[in-house]
């Protein structure tokens, strides 16, 4: 079959050989056979940079639609390719670096190259990856700075986290003095955020450049941001990748959810809008070896002083344009 993808006809490559013999299995459940049998595979032809990797898969879908039986999705696509999901996370800055390679500008980057293919699953293995994907929660505990990535009650990546400021401070965009601190909860990410605009929150100014902890100058990282839904309010607390992994594991933002380059991007592979997120604020953990650990209380009791002018930092999420990401502050 042939399939058009970005105005070129793109021939579908498809095994012609007989699957293996299946061995039975519970009525209902699927052979390995029959969920590794893709319903297709589309060959890459030309090399799609970071630049172009969303408008890529957004064309990409449109034209796959629901040819193979069923509505392929964006999550369901990665899924059922996660060799993407490696490609994505070679572009960790500081990775590249150790490598002994500096990267001015991540969007640059190749992460589809000729000789690639993008494999459909098959209707079998659609369903299978959807329950998967129905089954992925995030978990943060602020004091321990963990964000665990969870299939039901299987761990799938254990992320290091920085969190809010245990204080207040005046910032321009929300015109007022506002409370830094993470609020904890429950809800979901309600969206993915996938070109935003950086904004400085003290001066509200747009920047395109970041110091990085090498104190060198890079260009900001195309890596989406997402945004949950916290309580049934909107905080504005988002989760995103920081381009200073030096404040991994520290009260260091302006209430947002900071991981790894790396890290962001396994976020935004496992967890689309309407992923369950919880955050909690847990002092006793219990580690691997199931001892108790009680960790230090990053948001005492007393907290931050707050008066009358202060407001939580939710209040910013509600005058922001809607592609604004404001945690981040400038480095210059």
């Amino acid at each position: 079959m042939t399939i058009p993808i970005a105005g070129i006809f793109l021939h579908c490559q498809s095994s012609t050989s007989s699957p293996p013999k299946a061995v039975p299995t519970a009525p209902g459940t699927p052979t390995q056979a029959q969920m590794e049998v893709p319903y297709a595979k589309i060959p890459i032809l030309n090399p799609v940079k970071i630049k172009a990797f969303f408008p890529f898969l957004q064309t990409f879908l449109q034209e796959v639609d629901s040819t193979p039986g069923y509505l392929l999705t964006e999550p369901l696509l990665l899924r059922a390719n996660p060799w993407i999901l490696d490609r994505l996370v070679a572009t960790d800055y500081d990775l590249r670096l150790a490598q002994g390679e500096f990267v001015y500008d991540q969007r640059e980057l190749e992460v589809l190259l000729p000789g690639d293919s993008l494999l459909i699953p098959n209707a079998t293995a659609a369903r299978i990856l959807s329950e998967k994907i129905a089954k992925t929660r995030i978990d943060i505990n602020l004091p321990a700075f963990e964000l665990r990535l969870l299939e039901g009650d299987s761990l799938l990546h254990k992320i290091k986290i920085r969190v809010g400021k245990n204080e207040k401070k005046y910032l321009e965009m929300a015109k007022t003095v506002v409370d830094l601190r993470t609020h904890t909860g429950q809800g979901t990410i309600i969206r993915v955020n996938k070109n935003p605009v950086f904004y400085d929150p003290v001066d509200m100014k747009i920047f395109k450049e970041t110091k990085r902890d090498d104190h060198r100058k890079t260009k900001m990282p195309l890596i989406p941001w997402l945004e949950p839904e916290i309580n049934g309010i909107r905080y504005g607390q988002l989760i995103h990748p920081t381009t200073n992994p030096k404040t991994l594991g520290k009260t260091a933002s302006n209430g947002c959810i900071g991981a790894s380059e790396a890290d962001a991007w396994r976020i935004y592979y496992y967890a689309p809008v309407g992923t369950p997120v919880q955050i909690r604020y847990q002092l006793q953990v219990l580690d691997e070896n199931g001892d108790t650990i009680h960790l230090k209380d990053i948001y005492p009791k007393k907290g931050p002083k707050l008066t009358k002018k202060t407001i939580p930092v939710q209040k910013m999420a509600e005058q922001v344009p809607a592609d604004a990401c404001w945690c981040e502050e400038h480095q210059s």
